[in-house]
Parts: C-alpha cells; sequence; structure tokens
C-alpha cells in the first residue's frame, strides 16, 4: 500500500510548531483527590458546547440589558509566517508561502482558561490564552504527501477536540489528509506514544489505497468521551463521481491513549451483517461514500453514540444500488464502547435528492404530555424535524410512511414510500406548492408561475428527471439540497423548552443525463437557479430562525434572519410597495442559547453583526457589529469572573480571526 510520507519539519517527526515569545505554556493540572474530569462550569469543551450538542450555556453575565455594551476584549489572528508545502497557501500580492485563511469555519473550544481552534483548511492547530487572545502555541501541521491537497472538504474543518484523565490534556485533530493527530494541550508538540510518532493513518486503518482514492477526508472534529476518540469521515457530496465505487465512510473509534482503534461501525454493512438485505444484487460490496460529515453526539450516561449519515454513491442516481440503503440518511444508535448498534432509524429511504444528514443530533431532555423523555431532535434538508426517544429510536410523535412519487429514470427505482413526522410540521417551505410563489404583485404571480411550468412539479421526494429534449426542463426540487438545514445545528434551551431551528429557503432544479464515461450510467445535469426578475421564487422570509416548542411539537414563532437585502429593496419590478422584512437571502443562523438569550449570526454571506433575541418571542433585543461574517458557530465561557463570546470571522479579503466579545468593566 502506498503510503503518505512524513518530513521532517523540526527535529522531530510531527512537531512543528510556533510558540510566541514571552509565553508561558499551558499547564496540565495535577492530579488530586476526587479531581472531576468533567466540563467545569463556564468551559465550552465541545464543538456545540457538551457532547450532547445542545448549543446551551447556563451563563448569564451577558444578558437582554447589557448585550449592547458588548466590546472586542481581543482578536486573534493565525500567525503569519512560512508554512510547509503540504499546506498549500500563499499570500496575496507576493506569491511567498503563507498562512492565508480567508474563510474559518472552526468554532473555538475552551478548557482550563484556554481555546483550542483549527485555523481552516489547513488545519493549523492553536491555544489561545481565553482571556487575552495571546497566542501560546500552534501546531503548523505535517506533510501528508499530496493526500491534502485532493482531499474532500478541505475549507470545512470545523475545529478540534479535547480530552483529559485529570492529569493530562490531549488535543485531537484530524488533518485534511486523513490522520488523527495528538498534540499535547500545554505545548502543541505531538504525543510520541499516540499511533505513529503521534499520528493514526485513517486511510491505512480502512484499508485503502491512497493512489487509487482520493475522496475520504473529514470535516467535524472527533467526539472524544472518556477515553475514546470517534472519527466522522467525509467524502464529496453533491458532486459527479467517477465510478459507482467508492470507499464506504466508516466510523472508527480510537484509544485516547495509545490510538489503537476499538471498534469500527460499518456504514454500508458488509455481506451477512444487518442491513445488507437493503442493498439490491450485492450492491453493498461496490458502494461508497456513506460517511459522517456532520458532527457526533454522545449520551454519555446511556453510553450510547450517535451517527447522522450522509448519502450512498451518487447523490442523485442510484439505479447502481437498488434497494433501500442502509445506514444511509439514517440516524444510528451505537454503543460507545463497542460500536455495535443499538438502534437506527432510516430518515430517507434509497437516497437520490442528496438528502444527507447536515447537522449533530441534539439529545435533549424534554417534556411531552407530562411525561419525560429523553429525546433526540435531526434537522434535515428537507425541513423536517424527526424528534425521537434517543433510547429505545422509536418516534415521539408518529411518523408516517406515505407515497412518494416514482422515478422514470431508465434503471431508477425510488422508493415507493417516505416517512413524514406528523408533528412537528415542515419549518420551511417544501415541494411546489403555488401559494408559497411570489406575490408581491399579480404580474410577478403570473410571471413565476410560468416558470414553474416548464419543470415537473410535484410534493417533497419527487425524484430527479432525465434531460430529454423533448421533455420538461427538470424537477422542481424544494428544498434544494443546501437547505432547509445544513451543518450549522440548532440549539436547545432547558428553560423555555424550546428548539431553536436555522434554515434557508431554496427550491432547485435537479435532473440527471447519460453519462457514457461512468459506469453509472446516469450524472447530475447542470442545476439552474430559479428567481423571477432577479427575486427569489418563493415568497419571503428568504432565511429564518424557528422555536420549536417540544412540549407541544408545535411551532413558537418563526423570525427573519437578517434584513432585506438590496438586491430586493432596490428592484424596479418591486417600486412602490412595501416590503415587509424578507430576512437574507441564502443564510443560515449560526446559533447559540445562554439562561437568558438567544444569540445568532448570519453566517457567511451575512451582516456583520451578532444579535441577542428574545427566546420567548423571537424580538431582536439588540445587535452588535463585528469585523466579519461569522464563518463558525458562535461559543461562550467564562474565566477570571467575566462572560465572553468567542466566534471565527472573516471577508473574502481579509484574513479569517477569531473575536471574542465582553462587557467592560
Amino acid at each position: 500500500m502506498a503510503r503518505a510520507r512524513f518530513t521532517f519539519l523540526s527535529s522531530l517527526i510531527l512537531t512543528p510548531l510556533v510558540a510566541l515569545a514571552g509565553t508561558s505554556p499551558v499547564r496540565c493540572q495535577e492530579a488530586k483527590a476526587g479531581l472531576s474530569i468533567t466540563a467545569k462550569p463556564g468551559e465550552w469543551r465541545y464543538l456545540n458546547g457538551d457532547p450532547m450538542s445542545t448549543r446551551y450555556s447556563p451563563l448569564a453575565q451577558i444578558n437582554k440589558d447589557n448585550f449592547k455594551d458588548l466590546k472586542i476584549a481581543w482578536r486573534w489572528k493565525p500567525a503569519i509566517g512560512p508554512a510547509p508545502p503540504s499546506l498549500g497557501g500563499t499570500a496575496q500580492g507576493n506569491g511567498d508561502p503563507k498562512l492565508a485563511i480567508y474563510k474559518s469555519e472552526s468554532t473555538p473550544i475552551m478548557a482550563n482558561g484556554v481555546l483550542y481552534t483549527a485555523a481552516g483548511g489547513q488545519r493549523v492547530v492553536a491555544a489561545i490564552d481565553a482571556a487575552t487572545g495571546r497566542q501560546l502555541w500552534m501546531w503548523m501541521g505535517m506533510d501528508e504527501g499530496g493526500r491534502d491537497r485532493k482531499a474532500p472538504r478541505r475549507n470545512a474543518g470545523r475545529g478540534v477536540a479535547y480530552w483529559t484523565d485529570g492529569k493530562e490534556e490531549r488535543i485531537f485533530v484530524v488533518t485534511t489528509g486523513f490522520y488523527l493527530v495528538a498534540l499535547n494541550a500545554a505545548t502543541g508538540a505531538p504525543i510520541t506514544t499516540f499511533g505513529r510518532n503521534g499520528a493514526v493513518d485513517l486511510m491505512e486503518e480502512l484499508h485503502v489505497d491512497f493512489d487509487h482514492v482520493t475522496r475520504i477526508g473529514n470535516s467535524s472534529p472527533p467526539m472524544v468521551v472518556n477515553d475514546t476518540v470517534i472519527v466522522p469521515p467525509a467524502l464529496e457530496e453533491g458532486f459527479t463521481p467517477d465510478s459507482m465505487r467508492n470507499t464506504p465512510g466508516y466510523v472508527m473509534a480510537f484509544d485516547a491513549r495509545t490510538g489503537k482503534q476499538e471498534w469500527a461501525f460499518h456504514t454500508v454493512p458488509k455481506a451477512g451483517e444487518f442491513g445488507s438485505d437493503t442493498w439490491e444484487n450485492e450492491s453493498n460490496a461496490y458502494t461508497g461514500n456513506t460517511g459522517v460529515w456532520a458532527p457526533i453526539s454522545v449520551d454519555p450516561e446511556l453510553g450510547y453514540a450517535y451517527l447522522p449519515v450522509e448519502s450512498p454513491t451518487d447523490d442523485y442516481y442510484g439505479g447502481h444500488r437498488l434497494g433501500s440503503n442502509l445506514f444511509g440518511n439514517s440516524v444510528v444508535c451505537v454503543d460507545l464502547e463497542t460500536g455495535k448498534r443499538v438502534w437506527h432509524y432510516q430518515i430517507t429511504h434509497h437516497d437520490i435528492w442528496n438528502y444527507d444528514l447536515p447537522s449533530a443530533p441534539a439529545l435533549v431532555n424534554m417534556t411531552v404530555d407530562g411525561r419525560p423523555v429523553r429525546a433526540l431532535v435531526q434537522l434535515t434538508k428537507q425541513a423536517y424535524a424527526y424528534v425521537l426517544d434517543r433510547v429505545t429510536g422509536q418516534p415521539v410523535w408518529p411518523f408516517e410512511e406515505r407515497p412518494a412519487p416514482a422515478s422514470d429514470v431508465p434503471g431508477e427505482r425510488a422508493s415507493p414510500t417516505q416517512p413524514h413526522p406528523t408533528k412537528p410540521p415542515p419549518y420551511d417551505y417544501q415541494g411546489y406548492v403555488e401559494d408559497d410563489l411570489i406575490d408581491f404583485t399579480p404580474e410577478l404571480r403570473a410571471e413565476a408561475v410560468k416558470i414553474a411550468s416548464q419543470y415537473r412539479l410535484g410534493p417533497v421526494f419527487t425524484p430527479p428527471s432525465e434531460i430529454k429534449a423533448d421533455g420538461t426542463k427538470g424537477t422542481w426540487y424544494n428544498p434544494g439540497g443546501t437547505g432547509g438545514s445544513l451543518w450549522q445545528s440548532g440549539a436547545f434551551d432547558p428553560e423555555t423548552n424550546y428548539f431553536y431551528i436555522p434554515s434557508k429557503t431554496g427550491p432547485g432544479i435537479i435532473t440527471v443525463a447519460k453519462d457514457p464515461k461512468s459506469d453509472l450510467r446516469f450524472s447530475r445535469g447542470p442545476t439552474v437557479p430559479l428567481s423571477v426578475k432577479g427575486l427569489p421564487i418563493l415568497k419571503p422570509p428568504y432565511s429564518r430562525i424557528t422555536a420549536l416548542d417540544l412540549s407541544k411539537g408545535e411551532f413558537a414563532w418563526m423570525t427573519p434572519l437578517g434584513t432585506t437585502p438590496e438586491r430586493v429593496s432596490q428592484n424596479p419590478a418591486l417600486d412602490g410597495i412595501k416590503l415587509p422584512n424578507t430576512g437574507g437571502i441564502n443564510l443560515h443562523a449560526t446559533l447559540l442559547v445562554t439562561k437568558t438569550l438567544l444569540i445568532a449570526g448570519e453566517g457567511w454571506g451575512g451582516a456583520h453583526v451578532v444579535r441577542a433575541y428574545d427566546k420567548k418571542t423571537g424580538a431582536v433585543l439588540s445587535e452588535v457589529s463585528i469585523p466579519g461574517m461569522m464563518g463558525s458557530m458562535p461559543m461562550t465561557y467564562m474565566v477570571n469572573g467575566k462572560q465572553y463570546l468567542a466566534f471565527t470571522v472573516g471577508t473574502p479579503t481579509e484574513p479569517a480571526e477569531v473575536v471574542a466579545l465582553a462587557l467592560e468593566k
């Protein structure tokens, strides 16, 4: 098997790091009797706040009365300097190798007074003093032998993971080229006793040959609970693959101390395993993808991990993999220690819409009809929230298997039914409904109907259509493959029992075309944006935040995200019309909920602001300007008695940075 090579970027393998002069390394705490290794009050040790992915903090120093008074406490940018060739960065202007990152989706975590973050697609890792923003160390990555340059999702490194046993602290990162690296949290140096000199070759663990497989990587940080490190693999999505044969995205777990593989869950079951009979003609033997690009959630008390699994190869045509295709597009509950399946629920059967599961399952403790329920809320691209009992996998409110339209693409066989929750209802537009079309004027409505009539129309789960000279222009596809929900998770508030949902409105056109160059036979056809005189074809709001009352399975409120953009307000077709707030176009809210507030940014492409909302009504209480678009999720922490709000920002022309806001005292 060909292996990526390591190079000595300093005197030890895998040890490149930059320590700023005058800084002191973070000290691992001494073991003490009764020392808790769980998060301390005011910390934020996981991408989504806790292993249950609630995005909730009980901190309340920042509240509705003083949010408007927040000021920038500190700003941190990656140190600009020479980078190893594997990082692939170049400075703007002079062409010298530099570490220049413009968009970063990495959400910082905080433990013991230190923030840890991965900087952009290069997955360099930094430790930052949480009170001052002073860089303590930076690990500059490793030479991955070209694997990083061919990897999928290179610019979606969304963070790192933290582990401690009360004596030692480690930071785990999955590199762009698919290595699991363990770093000393105090110094940034690789733990040489972990794996091979600090790294585990994940392709080697999967038994795949890098020379022939180039589309497996990672986008979400590892999930670390107890001494187990779970790695969610990610494969390319929304693209035309070279072949129906690809690498399956098995989920692997490793010992946090040694790097030894503890278990692997086969997201595409092997012959004879549970679920293999859902792949006709033994198509499970060659079908790939079916990874987990969204974050994993864990219930430490139950000892269960919850995997949101993506689509099989390929996203829009499945004639080569007939059947329901477990465990594609499923929430799978596995035993944390063994990786054995406890239960699963398939949310989309035989996916041909790119409806992979886009965000971490939120594990919430709620009350329904006076009875406590340990639940799981899975948001989806099709704008349904699927609410399950996380102990048993049974729906909290019934799901109905409703008939779905058939496919007429040669060789394809769409699933005859798809599961629809009876509660809650969809939180964004679904399918084709004429009443959902733009109606600011009768002329705009008539034009929208005329445009829509050129396409094959139907409900959600209407399958792709083949491009033919005498046929329609394609299938109306709503929501499209980038909405309602994406990787920006929802947030759960135990104070109100509300679950806050970000979503984006946006239909598209979905087609397939004959592809004689591929054994898939059909590949994705051209995509067409749907608009009317430059305006979105559906009614606003175009982006929104919705509050779901989990005690009732009903929506408490909905509010537009952002404000009406100029391309709408200044459109000549709307002269003289008083518009409501339409919300921004193509935005996904980045959410955080605290004891007193719902806090949200507009995400990449949005305004340079962060807002505080009333949790019970959705009213905007105040907003604060920030120095760029929010690329990450917001997080909050407390150090030295002061609460901070931190996130990553950037612009297309200004390098990304971590910004921390706080109240002046």
